[in-house]
């Protein structure tokens, strides 16, 4: 295929810089060089055990790299404190399991932890950002109420309140719209999205290309472990890209809503129309059916 371009971003919110990642003696990815642009909405998109939420916990530090440095603004995280890096650097991973009985409120706090002393008492600043968190998700009105008893959109949102609470510059969401129905898919995205245009830097994975360039700022595109290609939805999120990628051919056209790519699979059922010339010679050849 034609060779991709892949943008360097001019200011790095966080950054790979040649690391070799993977689980025991498996490498998922060597020799990865990333850059998440400061105040982006970063998007990784690429098929199914390419790497994706492999470099999120790299990023997150669940993952040490056997080789190369993570840096987030600029400092090595594997020198940060486990307090520090948790004041700096907020996840939300795929899955989370609240306590048993605990109520919104209770949960929304527990993100104040990386604010916390030995001897520090909860001040006005924790509880302005838990406030703040809560009104940012638009979850107030559930404050009182035990996280068991939410629908997945309501927990997702409290969740992510939580994160918010840390009051940290960078936010990891690890397939954050998984097991959600679309309408609320398109609700949590729309919160990330206004967190965004507030000037917080979020990385996100996501399995929807559609949602990707709808919302992303920024998109990395991976597959097989490494980086086939960064920038703009725009720039990634191309025919030739998607069928490199994906293995799926398809058309992008510009979405008729927001101008941003739109994805359409040709998929097994596509009918190509038979040339004129074969309809007029009276030819017995049926039309073709793209793959």
């Amino acid at each position: 295929m034609t060779q991709i371009p892949q943008n360097t971003p001019s200011s790095a919110k966080l950054r790979t810089d040649a690391v070799s990642i993977g689980y025991d003696r498996t490498v998922i990815s060597s020799d990865l060089s990333v850059e998440i642009p400061e105040g982006s909405f970063t998007v990784i998109v690429g098929p199914n055990a390419c790497g994706k939420s492999t470099l999120l916990r790299s990023l997150a530090r669940l993952i040490t790299p056997s080789e190369g440095t993570v840096l987030l603004d600029g400092a090595d995280i594997s020198k940060l404190g486990t307090k520090e890096l948790a004041r700096r650097l907020g996840l939300l991973p795929q899955t989370s399991i609240a306590p048993d009985g605990i109520r919104v409120a209770d949960l929304v706090a527990r993100g104040r932890y990386p604010h916390q002393g030995l001897f520090t008492r909860w001040s006005e600043a924790d509880e302005r950002a838990v406030a703040g968190a809560l009104a940012a998700t638009k979850t107030t009105e559930l404050s009182e109420r035990l996280v068991e008893e939410l629908s997945g959109g309501q927990r997702q949102r409290v969740w992510v309140a939580m994160v918010l609470a840390q009051d940290t510059g960078a936010l990891l969401l690890d397939e954050p719209t998984t097991y959600l129905d679309i309408a609320h898919q398109i609700d949590v995205l729309e919160l990330f999205r206004e967190l965004n245009e507030g000037g917080q830097t979020l990385v996100a994975v996501l399995h929807d290309l559609n949602h990707a360039a709808r919302y992303a700022t920024h998109v990395i595109a991976m597959k097989d472990g490494a980086v086939r290609a960064s920038g703009t939805p725009a720039e990634v999120i191309t025919e030739e890209l998607v069928e490199d990628v994906f293995s799926l051919p398809c058309r992008v056209i510009t979405d008729p809503v927001t101008g941003s790519p739109l994805v359409i699979p040709l998929g097994r059922a596509a009918v190509v129309e038979a040339p004129a010339e074969a309809a007029t010679s009276g030819s017995t050849t049926g039309s073709g059916i793209a793959a």
